[in-house]
Parts: structure tokens; sequence; C-alpha cells
């Protein structure tokens, strides 16, 4: 519930202040409450709402949806790497970026084709890089920042994609670039170098991997580790500062965008497809 009186802890300088202060009087963050919403909001994004497992179960939910509008496309694919394969109308429908979906104009797919995947190895994999990266980021970050890399990360390598190929394109490859290198900050500046040197050896190889296999899409990955890298710099570590407020709800437009943006991908497709 909306808190009406008492003090916070305002994220911006970890000194206590009244609830509906204008102002922070020790760092003047403008209201450090959010009239009353900001201790709802932390207690929602921080302890309620698990960001990993809604990553994850995001991209399984939109993989085995994208099967299910168009199933004739599953056993069409040209072997073991791109078995049980989405259609291309069905990844439209869902948000793929790319293509004719940014030639119309639609930015959401930006995000949206984050959380899309293109073959059972292609979503296995990144899922597995998630689940080890996105705890460890979590950790150093916190869970809203931390979300918040993912996202920008993800978005930035698509919109490379999109400027220096156009390609359709899908996948949260950049966003898992973008993890690497948000560690990578955090392990130059905490002084770690053997957690620095593994990392980039990770970065390495995944990037070889990709001028290496076909159908990679190395300006997503080049974007999303350099979003990541630029975000996590400018973002700061959950040891220095507490998650603003502005993070906070950067975090749940992060998600109500992806999810509007599924349904207007959805709804524009099919309105191409069965015009009048």
């Amino acid at each position: 519930m909306r808190q009406a009186q008492g003090s916070i802890v305002c994220a911006g300088c970890n000194n206590l202040v009244g609830i509906n202060e204008e102002r922070c009087p020790f760092c003047g963050a403008w209201r450090p409450g959010l009239f009353g919403w900001a201790p709802v909001l932390r207690s929602v994004v921080g302890n309620r709402l698990d960001l990993i497992p809604l990553i994850v179960g995001t991209c399984v939910t939109l993989y085995a949806l994208a099967l299910l509008l168009q199933p004739e496309a599953i056993f069409q694919g040209g072997g073991f790497l791109s078995m049980l394969s989405p259609g291309g109308r069905a990844l439209y429908m869902l948000g793929m970026t790319g293509g004719v979906a940014w030639q119309l104009g639609w930015w959401w797919t930006l995000l949206t084709a984050i959380y899309l995947h293109g073959s059972l190895l292609h979503i296995f994999f990144n899922v597995m890089w998630i689940r080890n990266l996105g705890p460890a980021a979590a950790e150093a970050f916190g869970p809203a920042r931390m979300f918040v890399l993912f996202n920008v990360a993800g978005a930035t390598g698509f919109l490379v994609s999109n400027a220096m190929s156009g390609a359709p394109t899908i996948g949260a490859s950049g966003s898992i670039f973008g993890l690497l290198a948000a560690l990578i900050v955090y392990g130059r500046k905490r002084g770690s170098s053997l957690m620095t040197r593994q990392l980039w050896q990770w970065a390495i190889i995944l990037g070889i991997f990709g001028f290496l296999m076909p159908g990679i899409n190395n300006w997503a990955h080049g974007g999303g580790f350099a979003g990541g890298w630029v975000a996590a710099s400018l973002m700061g570590f959950i040891d220095e500062r507490r998650e603003s407020t502005a993070l906070l709800i950067a975090s749940l437009a992060f998600i109500a965008v992806t999810l509007v943006g599924v349904g207007l991908s959805f709804v524009n497709v099919t309105r191409i497809l069965l015009p009048g």
C-alpha cells in the first residue's frame, strides 16, 4: 500500500527523508518518496518481481506461441541447427525487428525482438547464458539496473543491426553481450583482474563463434556489448547507492512497452494479412 507518512531512505544519498518531501534536503533528488509510492515500487521490483525468471519465462512463452501461430513452419528447417524454428510470419506477429517492421517504423520491436528466438538451440543457449550472467549482474548492479541494462543493451544492438544491415533479426544475444560488458566494467572498477579476464575470454569466444556460425547477427552482438558497457559505466553499483525511483519506474516501463509492443505487432501484422 501507498505510504502516506513517515520517512524513507533517499536512493540518491542514503539519508532519511520525509516520504512527502518535494526534494531531498541532502542531495536535491526530486520527490524521493514519489508521492508515497517509492516503497511500493521498491518492494515490487526488488522483492516480489523476480526479473530473471520473468525474462526467461517471457522468452519461453513467446517461443512456444510463435510455434503455435505458424505450425506449418516448424519442420521446414534446414537441419539440426534450425530444429523447431518458428516461421517468419509468426515472428513478425510477435515483434521481430528489422526488415519490414523497421521500414514501417515499428520502433517497439527493438525491445520485443529481444524475447524472440529462431530455433530450439537458439533459445536453449541464450537462456543458459541469461541464467548464468543475470544473477551476477543483479548482485553487482541491483535487479532494476540489471533489467534496464539487459533491455538497453538489446535495443542498442538491434538499433545498430537495423542501421547497418536492415535484415530481420531476433534474439537475446545482444542483451547477453551487454551483461558481459557490464560485468567487465564492474570487475575493472573493483580491481578483480581474474573476473575481468574470464569475462573477456567468454566475450571473445562468443564473438569468434558468431563469425563462424551461419545466421549470427554480429552487428547486434557488437552493439549490445557497447550499449551494456556505456550503460554500466553511467549507472553505478548497488553497493555505492541504492536503485533510484527512476530506475524502478524504468524497469516497469520496459515491461509495459514490451507487452504493448507484442500486442501492437500482432494487431498490425494481422491487419496487413487480413485487410478489410
